[in-house]
């Protein structure tokens, strides 16, 4: 190796002074093998980059091998001699001798990645030694503390983020699709995730308010792919490798939800959960470095960050901030084929959906919208999208019971709506559309009884409820009554029934006391609603819609039509109408 001895970075041995870390052994026996073989190259790639190779001479023989691979030619010395004099470099490398003095050395391809380790080892304690040389040099100049830390700081940053993301350029080409694989592959027919919110390695957002419940939602779907159950109706599907990194919700919160969804310790599947994980912002390398790292770690399928806003550094309104987010968290994740779903609040105008940037939805390949309708109603809506593929709204019922003070082991879910569950299976919420139907369905009303009748039955009852959910829970309760075989009212008369409601859950009877506070696991409760209607005096003008027009007790009628005596016939005592008058 007698070539490799006398080059300049070589003269600090005979200056005195101690040489940076480097094995250049090591680098010339690599060389000789990736010169001869594109198998050696690709395993030493994953190994080192061109950074880790100390001497520029060496580096540049590396960087022509890498540029013939890329082009899908196979490497020779003579090769790489000839683009070198092509760039006219070959005084860097003794006029091209140092190719042929390594080249005609043999070394096998199986052999070179030991040698390549060897060259990262001493790469890494090179970094080191530069660290610490401007560590001194930041001291010498009377660098603060704050100074100090982030010199440090930005230094296990950066290695972090090189351990996360690889070496050399064998990463980048492997990106370079595969013509005759990729159209063979049909992406139409590959079965979404379940609950079919999602396919394998897409990106989703999960939008709500702060009451629609977006983590109880989310941590039921989680636990259930996780364990490999179904969801919302779907199939179940193989167990799904999770992480879930959550900063907020407490961990008394998280154990009261998965137990009232029938979690226990035995049964969580392959669900691995971080409760607020130490990480670095998102939108920054060191934050995308630690998330990949915890990935790496538990061998993640899909990632779950909840809430999204918790994870950066920079303003939610900043395009960059997102930008960033994607570049050193989503881009990576995304080209390894791993899911990640972001849950996020929902700004002050609904109509705009998630608060901050427009720049949120422009990496994700679906936007879900999640609104609390109340009395456990929920409208999951698709309002982006990128593929198409699959439904785009979703009518739901979250279903949840209590056991005394604490929620019921297994009785909270979420489920698909049903004209068959719609009624029975959500919570009495008094000022709800869905209390109001289920108030007027135990009194008994016809469904296709009209707005009179039916504030009249409120008032007698004291439901409360405002106009506009009095006139839904009418108009919802006449288009079920246009459906065959729809009536729950239990009969087509006006008589009241006994003022109880059905039960609603399995262990809950009729006239059990409501306990106060949450109305689900780790949900405020919701607002009660408006007032009490007030009682209203039955009106002489009819109840509703097609109600005869009632009349006044002490008039009297036709004894033989029932309808009204006035005139004439009135005044003179007469007993029928003119139309039925006996003479």
């Amino acid at each position: 190796m007698e070539n490799v001895r006398h080059f300049p970075h070589q003269q600090a041995d005979r200056d005195g002074l101690t040489p940076a870390p480097h094995d250049a052994e090591a680098e010339a026996l690599v060389l000789c093998a990736v010169m001869h073989s594109t198998d050696a190259y690709t395993a030493c790639a994953e190994l080192i980059d061109r950074e880790d190779i100390y001497l520029p001479a060496h580096r540049l023989i590396w960087d022509t091998v890498a540029g013939l691979v890329a082009a899908n030619t196979t490497p020779h010395p003579a090769l790489v001699r000839a683009e070198i004099e092509r760039a006219g470099r070959l005084h860097e490398v003794d006029g091209g001798q140092l190719v042929y003095r390594l080249g005609a050395q043999t070394l096998p391809a199986t052999s070179a990645p030991h040698f390549a380790q060897e060259i990262a080892e001493r790469a890494r304690e090179r970094r080191y030694d530069e660290h610490a040389n401007t560590l001194k040099a930041a001291i010498g100049r009377k660098a603060t503390g704050d100074e100090l830390d982030a010199i440090v700081a930005d230094f296990h940053q950066a290695e972090q983020l090189r351990e996360a993301t690889g070496h050399g350029p064998a990463h980048l080409v492997s990106t370079l699709l595969d013509w005759g694989t990729f159209f063979a592959t049909d992406f139409g027919s590959i079965q979404l995730l379940p609950g079919r919110l999602m396919g394998p390695g897409q990106q989703i957002t999960v939008v709500g308010d702060g009451k629609a419940g977006k983590s109880l939602f989310t941590q039921e779907w989680m636990w259930r792919m996780a364990s490999g159950q179904s969801f919302l109706g779907d199939k179940p599907q193989d167990p799904i490798r999770i992480l879930y990194l959550d900063a907020e919700n407490g961990q008394e919160q998280v154990q009261e939800r998965f137990l009232s969804f029938g979690a226990g310790p035995r049964s969580m599947g392959e669900l691995r959960y971080a409760s607020f994980p130490p990480v670095r912002p998102l939108d920054t390398a060191g934050g995308g470095a630690d998330l990949l790292s915890m990935v790496k770690a538990t061998q993640a399928e899909l990632v779950v960050i909840d809430t999204v806003s918790r994870f950066i550094s920079g303003p939610e309104n900043d395009a960059d901030t997102w930008l960033n987010l994607y570049r050193h968290t989503l881009l990576p994740l995304k080209r390894d084929r791993i899911s990640s779903v972001r849950l996020d609040h929902r700004g002050k105008d609904s109509e705009r959906g998630a608060r901050g940037s427009s720049a949120k939805t422009q990496d994700v390949d679906h936007v879900w919208e999640l609104s609390a309708l109340g009395g456990g109603a929920l409208a999951l809506k698709r309002t982006h999208t990128r593929t198409g593929i699959g439904p785009d709204h979703f009518d739901l019922v979250r279903q949840a019971r209590k056991d005394g003070d604490n929620w019921a082991h297994g009785g909270t879910r979420h489920i698909l709506m049903t004209w068959e569950n719609e009624t029975s299976a959500h919570p009495a919420v008094p000022g709800t559309v869905e209390h109001i139907i289920a108030s007027l369905d135990a009194a008994g009303l016809p469904d296709d009884a009209g707005n009179r009748i039916a504030r009249q039955t409120l008032a007698d009852r004291q439901i409360p409820g405002g106009n506009d959910k009095i006139a839904e829970a009418i108009r919802r309760r006449k288009a079920r009554s246009k459906m065959s075989g729809f009536d729950v009212s239990g009969n087509r008369s006006g008589d009241r029934s006994d003022g109880r409601f059905p039960e609603t859950f399995p262990g809950t009877h009729p006239g059990t006391p409501e306990t106060a506070g949450q109305t689900f696991p780790g949900t405020p409760p919701e607002t009660p609603g408006t007032p009490p209607v007030p009682h209203v005096p039955p009106s002489k003008r009819g109840n509703g819609e097609g109600t005869p027009k009632q009349q006044d007790p002490e008039t009297p009628s036709c004894t033989v039509c029932g309808d009204p005596l006035h005139g004439y016939r009135l005044e003179r005592g007469y007993t029928t109408c003119l139309q039925h008058d006996a003479a």
